[in-house]
């Protein structure tokens, strides 16, 4: 059972992602074998990838919700960075892959069969690639606790850098995607109806850059989650206004806001009103405490009291521990 719940709280994104890729992948690769098409072997590659990366990321980000352990005690929320490295390493070699199959159709260009068959597949890759990025856009603005009224196009591209890694990841991989199923489209109708047979290599080639921009843009941001990272200007002030709210606090004497995967460490000092008792301090500690673990991505806080000591140290751009 409890396997059963760490699946369900796992990244809805990644894993509508894989199972969708992995039927598309399997359809593209039989259309590109039987009609010899360079651009449909492309896309299958880069479908592929995805299929293989989103499924290591879906496992990646169940293993991260367990809980801490006395070995662990900070939790596994950076297992997801780990995942989504190999991710980039498995994307950077299959976009080799398909730059390599397109400069050769590129130097040797060849006519290929089916087109319609190319075209309808094609056509349902796009659907499926473009179904799991609305959802995947859905999921950003839920993890950034942004607006219903919001766009949905404009707020994902303006808040994913706020969405957890593995949501991150199946966002640029699915945006190539869509756009590749466009492009590889529009080389077959170039190569078919113009005879235009480069085209077919020379949009194998974009695809491959494209991948290559996904794993550099994912690759970056686990690079920096793993090295361990602060937590968005927004977080740290949503938690200091819960701080200052509290009528015993004068002021934060210094705070720092660790973001590990989509969970924040929270270590603060807070100045209390002169006169307090000790009892009195501790109860606010553990008030104060139980209040900002209600957050659901605040996994553990460290909080320190002291006596005001007349200076104004908060100022709202934070003053880092």
């Amino acid at each position: 059972m409890r396997f059963l719940t760490l699946l369900k709280r796992g990244n809805l994104s990644s894993g509508l992602a894989a199972l969708g890729n992995l039927a598309i992948s399997v359809a593209k690769f039989i259309v590109a074998a039987i009609s010899g098409n360079g651009t449909m072997f492309a896309t299958a590659m880069h479908s592929m990838a995805d299929t293989v990366n989103q499924t290591f990321v879906y496992i990646g980000s169940v293993l991260a919700e367990m809980k801490p352990s006395k070995r662990f005690p900070t939790g596994f929320g950076r297992i997801i960075n780990i995942v989504c490295m190999v991710a980039v390493i498995v994307v950077t070699v299959m976009a080799y892959e398909t730059m390599k199959s397109g400069w050769e159709l590129l130097l040797n260009p060849q006519e290929s069969s089916d087109f319609l068959l190319n075209i309808i597949v094609l056509l349902l890759s796009f659907a499926i690639d473009g179904y799991i990025l609305l959802k995947t856009m859905k999921e950003i603005k839920l993890e950034a606790k942004v607006e219903d009224g919001a766009n949905l196009f404009l707020s994902a591209f303006k808040n994913v850098k706020k969405a957890a890694p593995a949501t991150k990841l199946v966002f640029y991989e699915d945006i190539v995607a869509t756009l590749g199923a466009v492009l590889a489209i529009i080389g077959i109708v170039l190569g078919q109806f113009f005879g235009i047979l480069q085209a077919d290599g020379f949009i194998s080639i974009l695809i491959g850059i494209l991948m290559l921009f996904v794993a550099f843009r994912v690759g970056y941001d686990n690079m920096v989650g793993l090295i361990g990272v602060a937590a968005p200007a927004d977080v740290e002030q949503n938690i200091a206004e819960t701080i200052l709210a509290d009528s015993c606090v004068v002021d934060i004497y210094g705070m720092r806001v660790v973001q590990e995967g989509r969970a924040y460490h929270v270590e603060v000092t807070v100045e209390l009103n002169k006169g307090l008792t000790l009892d009195e301090a501790d109860d606010l500690k553990f008030r104060l405490t139980d209040e900002l673990l209600r957050e659901p991505n605040i996994t553990d806080v460290v909080l320190g009291i002291i006596e005001d000591n007349d200076e104004t140290t908060w100022t709202g751009s934070g003053n880092r521990l």
